[in-house]
């Protein structure tokens, strides 16, 4: 399948057009996304909460002008809910009107009474789309069955319709936070990669890019103590939207008056969202942030 867009024939050129979004990726999540995009593959992105896997989906949106559609995924999800469903309020409504007037009722399963779910608009967009199928771990193993015509042909059946098959191909983003293993078939469907936490360099750049007026210096001293802080025993780790939300805090109370290593300490609830890592973290404060 040839990709919905024209897209960088490089996998520099991609680098580029993601940092000009503001998004700073590493040579082998390039290499992903452009082999994605280029053999129209779903991309299957894992990793730790806050590492920018959802992010992923709403760049390539910005970046290739297409519309982004989400499917935020939980316990519970069916089908009805991420393919399509009947109106069948509109389909009750459209009998009575037709019995009031004595007139026949006609075939009530026809376009006007679908209602489009993420899924089917995805395949529907007339441009394409970006689909991001978010979290896909908090679904039902079972909602896995429903995603794999999908996955495979970017196609879905309706009984009362048929199949009904993408026009341009949706650039697909699925996304795992690894709290349950995924199906074998779904996996086979996609282009796997796992994003780790970003090396210092480019959590440096990320850091510059987001806040500006943050000083060389300072942006120093806070990815050399978020290292710190993730390489601690943690209930959970602090991704790059806590660091970035932990720097502006920090940058504030230092622009008041703060010393750094007080104002990071003073500012810890945006990096850490639990109360047994805050202790574990102020138990080794002086280490952590003493230097920073």
């Amino acid at each position: 399948m040839t990709p919905a867009v024209p897209w960088p024939s490089h996998e520099r050129e991609l680098a580029a057009a993601l940092a000009g979004e503001g998004y700073f990726a590493d040579e082998g999540l390039c290499t992903a996304i452009h082999l994605a995009l280029r053999l129209g593959r779903p991309l299957l992105l894992e990793g730790e909460p806050g590492v920018g896997k959802t992010e992923v989906a709403a760049v390539l949106s910005r970046v290739t002008g297409l519309e982004l559609i989400r499917l935020q995924c939980f316990e519970g999800l069916d089908s009805g809910q991420a393919l399509y469903e009947w109106d069948y309020p509109k389909q009750l409504l459209h009998v009575r009107v037709a019995e009031s007037r004595g007139e026949d009722v006609g075939d009530l399963y026809r376009e006007e009474f679908l209602l489009r779910r993420p899924l089917l608009r995805a395949v529907r967009a007339e441009r394409g789309a970006v689909l991001l199928i978010d979290e896909i771990d908090r679904a039902d193993s079972e909602f896995e069955a429903f995603l794999l015509e999908f996955l495979g042909d970017f196609q879905i059946t309706i009984p009362e319709l048929g199949t009904v098959r993408a026009g341009t191909p949706p650039i697909v983003v699925l996304t795992s936070n690894r709290t349950r293993e995924l199906h074998d078939a779904l996996k086979r469907r996609c282009l796997y990669h796992w994003i780790a936490f970003p090396e210092p360099d480019r959590e440096r750049t990320i850091l510059r890019a987001a806040i500006p007026g943050l000083e060389e210096q300072a942006a120093d001293g806070l990815v050399q103590a978020v290292g710190r802080v993730r390489r601690l025993p943690l209930l959970k780790r602090p991704g790059i939207a806590e660091s970035v939300e932990w720097a502006r805090g920090a940058l504030a109370l230092a622009e008041g008056g703060s010393p750094w290593p007080v104002a990071l300490r003073r500012a810890l609830g945006l990096l850490i969202k639990d109360e047994e890592d805050t202790r574990l973290l102020l138990a080794h404060a002086e280490e952590l942030f003493g230097g920073a």
